[in-house]
């Protein structure tokens, strides 16, 4: 019998919207090293999202473009298109912050290396016969992606309101850069999940690449913080700890494991969607007053303006 949910998870409300990937760009001249004055630790805490995103973002889209020919719904098909877009403008954003990393004497080379691997080689495309064990593993890639992006929306509606952050002086560009990022994944939040239902929906598979996925997280995340905390340069024996995350957890400054640990039950809940975690009107009341957002959307209409204007653009 197959292990596939008879029962299809709803949306809380209907919130669908037309995802669009917005230009945005950043200047990071200003931003220093420890971006949350006083508090390395928070700062490369959260910094981990430069090292991973890249390459993550980049094997999502991959992965993607693979599975589009198996989409039979056109609205799922748009928003997957629009997902793609939306994810790859991240991975460019996040990318750009590690050369002022590496202007500011921290190297992240031999961590991205790492993450590049990981993606690029245990989690690419592997020689498979066509047919079904190449099907297997792109369905376990789908999977894999719908865990990852629920922790990716659990992030972005916590940064959203991580009033802590501000109160503390945050670097107000690293601090767009992270709510711009956090508000598109709360508004792409179900489509990663959709799609999953969409050409496969096995709960033993969701449960298993949950599985997969959570531990990856949790060892590459924890391994990043080390890796900053141990070569920053202004830091004499920089260490990070469990005691430092359950800390700030505590502070406002980071996600509490509290809460990380109640998402996990809400995951694997068969009557799961991702519409029941954040909120799309927060998210795009942010994306509608973020400078980066709005400056690209400045940008994007001078652009249009512009080429109705030239000959034979209907002016």
């Amino acid at each position: 019998m197959s292990n596939t949910q008879r029962r299809v998870p709803e949306p809380v409300a209907s919130e669908h919207i037309s995802l669009k990937a917005r230009n945005v760009s950043f200047s990071w001249e200003q931003t220093p090293l420890h971006w949350l004055p006083g508090d390395p630790f928070t700062t490369h805490t959260i910094n981990v999202l430069h090292l991973l995103l890249p390459a993550g973002e980049r094997w999502f889209v991959h992965v993607y473009k693979q599975v589009l020919p198996y989409i039979t719904d056109e609205r799922l098909r748009e928003d997957v298109i629009g997902f793609i877009g939306q994810e790859a403008v991240h991975s460019q954003a996040h990318d750009e912050v590690l050369p002022h990393l590496k202007e500011q004497g921290l190297d992240p080379t031999p961590y991205t290396a790492q993450v590049d691997w990981l993606f690029e080689k245990l989690l690419g495309d592997r020689t498979l016969p066509p047919g079904r064990a190449r099907h297997w593993w792109l369905m376990e890639r789908v999977a894999m992606i719908a865990a990852i992006e629920h922790y990716t929306a659990f992030l972005g509606d916590w940064v959203l309101n991580a009033r802590e952050l501000d109160r503390r002086g945050a670097d107000p560009t690293m601090l767009d850069l992270l709510r711009w990022h956090g508000a598109e994944e709360v508004e792409h939040r179900s489509v990663a999940f959709e799609l999953f239902l969409h050409v496969d929906g096995g709960y033993r598979r969701r449960a298993r690449t949950w599985a997969t996925a959570f531990t990856a997280l949790v060892f590459l995340w924890q391994r990043g913080a080390r890796f900053f905390m141990e070569n920053d340069p202004t830091l004499v024996d920089g260490k990070a700890s469990l005691k430092d995350f359950y800390r700030s957890g505590r502070a406002g400054t980071l996600p509490t494991a509290g809460a990380m640990l109640r998402s996990i039950p809400r995951y694997l809940s068969r009557g799961y969607h991702p519409s029941q975690e954040g909120s799309t009107e927060q998210a795009l009341a942010y994306l509608a007053s973020s400078p980066a957002a709005t400056a690209a959307e400045r940008a994007g209409s001078e652009r249009a303006a512009a080429g109705a204007r030239q000959p034979g653009g209907g002016l």
